[in-house]
């Protein structure tokens, strides 16, 4: 139990170095022409305020895709839309064999688009006034990057939502990554990603990606496979996002996609920090440091993303044993071919 102790402390330090060396966006000015690019597929309860703050961003044009929308999505897309002439409605086109929905909506929006920076963004995210500027501003060093927004979490999806940022604050190099091509040193996030036209073009697009569930990530490593550099930055004070509303929608959520989550690494994460605080609860004092050490590498997370830190962090082994749970929950839904998002199969 002391080596698992001393894993979890060294695994918290280098998340301290991490959120010192974390890119912030700058809100200064950018010369490059930006295609802001949004999907939606039955998002009328989110689409008018995600909307409302894209339209308060400068930039070339809004492309807006309506994927097949049977809620009234794409009527209030047309009505916000209507006074501005940088905003477009595209009818998406139907769904071609081999490609899974988002990324093909993404590359419909791409095909279309006539900026020299592609930022796309997600229908659950409300950007500040200054979000595509500055995001735009962090491709004068890196092909693609991922500014990740603060995440709004209610309920108990507390429990699974900050470790999204915990997860390669903890274990991910940044700096490192951003030039490697290993698979492994890639994170992304589509909720608000912006790529380099020709970085993009170089790495087939959205095609290179067509059948990926987690296609942001997908879509780092295919830049990165052509030559070029990308990876996350600090999207606190550019983007707020609610991805669930409920427990149930998230379940649904990471059933979606957690089983792209190895195996071992999920074992891992079960043994560096779930282990530690049963045996902790047992009398151990090697795993009662260890569970110490893990709360404060969730406190260095929370802090520098804008999560919380009362009672998230310290609820921390249960948070990882949940995320244990949606991973094999996951899987399993996969072997059984069960696998659905918004009506379309997986």
């Amino acid at each position: 139990m002391r080596w698992l102790a001393l894993c979890v402390a060294a695994l918290t330090g280098h998340a301290a170095v991490n959120a010192r060396l974390l890119r912030i966006p700058r809100a200064t000015g950018t010369e490059r022409r930006v295609s802001v690019l949004l999907p939606v597929r039955d998002e009328v309860h989110r689409v008018l305020p995600c909307l409302e703050a894209l339209l308060r961003n400068d930039f070339l044009e809004l492309l807006v895709l309506d994927d097949g929308s049977t809620d009234g999505t794409a009527e209030v897309v047309r009505r916000v839309c209507a006074g501005d002439p940088r905003a477009r409605l595209i009818t998406g086109r139907p769904l071609p064999a081999g490609w899974l929905g988002k990324p093909h909506a993404c590359q419909q929006l791409a095909d279309a688009a006539r900026g020299d920076v592609l930022v796309f963004v997600d229908a659950d995210v409300l950007l500040a006034p200054h979000a595509v500027a500055a995001t735009a501003g962090l491709l004068d060093e890196l092909d693609l990057v991922s500014p990740y927004p603060r995440q709004d979490a209610p309920g108990a999806t507390r429990l699974v939502q900050p470790l999204l940022q915990w997860s390669w604050l903890t274990f991910l190099p940044l700096r490192l990554a951003e030039r490697s091509p290993r698979p492994s040193l890639s994170a992304a996030n589509g909720q608000l990603l912006a790529v380099r036209r020709e970085a993009y073009d170089r790495a087939g697009g959205h095609g290179a990606v067509r059948d990926e569930v987690v296609e942001d990530v997908a879509l780092l490593r295919a830049v990165k496979r052509a030559g070029g550099t990308g990876g996350v930055a600090d999207g606190t004070d550019l983007a707020t996002t609610r991805m669930y509303d409920s427990w149930d929608e998230l379940v649904a959520g990471y059933t979606k996609s957690a089983w792209t989550v190895p195996a071992p690494v999920t074992a891992l994460l079960a043994l560096l920090y779930v282990a530690p605080a049963v045996a902790g609860l047992r009398g151990s004092r090697a795993g009662r440091i260890a569970y110490a050490a893990g709360v404060l590498g969730r406190v260095i997370t929370a802090r520098r993303t804008g999560g919380r830190v009362w009672p998230d962090a310290f609820t921390h082994p249960v948070g990882v044993a949940t995320l244990c749970w949606l991973t094999g929950r996951s899987r399993l839904a996969r072997r059984r071919g069960t696998l659905a998002w918004k009506g379309r199969a997986l």
